[in-house]
């Protein structure tokens, strides 16, 4: 089941060589080999002290601008070859993402970037004239209109992470969500999108579930671990909306991405299993499109910790699952 790139990241230009995901506990680089087969070359992680990054929509994220940097410049000294331009991953907690269904789509960039932006005025919790959005066609609506996958980050939380690749001497030329690069890496190079697909992201300080229908993305809900709403919460409610709003008839497939940095093996097993109960289904491991990975010497990382990266490499590079 391949997943489609009509979710827009939020900048686009030409493929970069390596690709940079800043998490609130880490920081991962990976780099392609053999372009073709998708072989990841070389994967490099550099732990974040606690509270140098902070992921949210609406304050500042980058609180250790200096630790944050360095980490950032150790990765990119680390991968082989002259790193300049990079992709970027972030948080999905970073920014707000909206499912909006418009009857009538405008012929005019400009007059559809107003609609969008008119719309989401509603929900977003930041002035909409701060906000850089990435608007993506989705699935057809059952009354004949259209469902887009808006993206919205305030402009200065995105300068943040920019400014953190430029201090260390990288060029972030495609900033992407974790969730939308997992999705891409997991589904990479299959060509059935048929079905129901759910992907659970559990991250240092906030779970996502992802939604995807037949190559579309249908529902995307994103948490921070500092409510009082569980990870099982999130769940039970998602399922709930999915079987009595979406008409879902049972997930094809169901993947579990624990990226954390302080997961263990036996950690992601025993959340696999507890999410096999409440999903009724079988929850798979990540398998990732990648072999010959070079840790800089250290035990290779989980393929959790390397999906988001690898996965906007794979659709930038290779051309995985890229439908625009």
């Amino acid at each position: 089941m391949g997943f489609s790139s009509r979710i827009r990241r939020l900048f686009v230009a030409r493929p970069p060589a390596a690709s940079i995901e800043l998490a609130a506990d880490r920081v991962t680089g990976v780099s392609l080999g053999r372009i073709r087969s998708g072989t990841a070359a070389a994967v490099v992680t550099e732990p974040l002290p606690d509270g140098a990054l902070v992921p949210s929509p609406n304050a500042t994220n980058v609180v250790d601008h200096a630790a944050v940097t360095e980490a950032v410049l150790r990765v990119i000294k680390r991968l082989p070859g002259a790193v300049a331009r990079v992709g970027l991953v972030v948080p999905d907690s970073a920014a707000k993402v909206s499912l909006m269904t418009f009857a009538q789509v405008p012929s005019r960039a400009t007059d559809f970037d107003q609609l969008v932006r008119w719309q989401a005025r509603k929900t977003t919790p930041f002035r909409i004239e701060e906000a850089q959005v990435a608007c993506t066609e989705g699935a057809a609506a059952e009354d004949g209109g259209r469902e887009f996958v808006v993206s919205l980050m305030r402009r200065d939380i995105v300068q943040e992470y920019e400014s953190v690749c430029s201090a260390a001497g990288g060029h972030a030329g495609i900033i992407d969500l974790a969730s939308f690069s997992q999705i891409n890496a997991i589904l990479a190079g299959d060509e059935d999108t048929a079905g129901d697909c759910l992907l659970v992201h559990v991250a240092h300080g906030y779970s996502t579930l992802a939604l995807i229908r037949n190559g579309f993305l249908i529902l995307f809900r994103s948490r921070t671990s500092d409510g009082d709403e569980t990870l099982a919460d999130l769940v039970h409610q998602t399922t709930m909306y999915y079987e009595d709003r979406l008409q879902g008839g049972g997930f094809q497939r169901a993947f579990l991405a624990a990226s954390a940095a302080n997961t263990t093996k036996e950690d992601a097993a025993v959340l696999r299993e507890s999410l096999e109960v409440r999903l009724g289904t079988v929850v798979e491991p990540l398998t990732l499109p990648h072999s010959d990975v070079d840790s800089a010497g250290e035990p290779p990382p989980l393929p959790d910790l390397i999906a988001a990266p690898l996965g906007l490499l794979l659709r930038e590079q290779v051309g995985a699952g890229v439908r625009e």
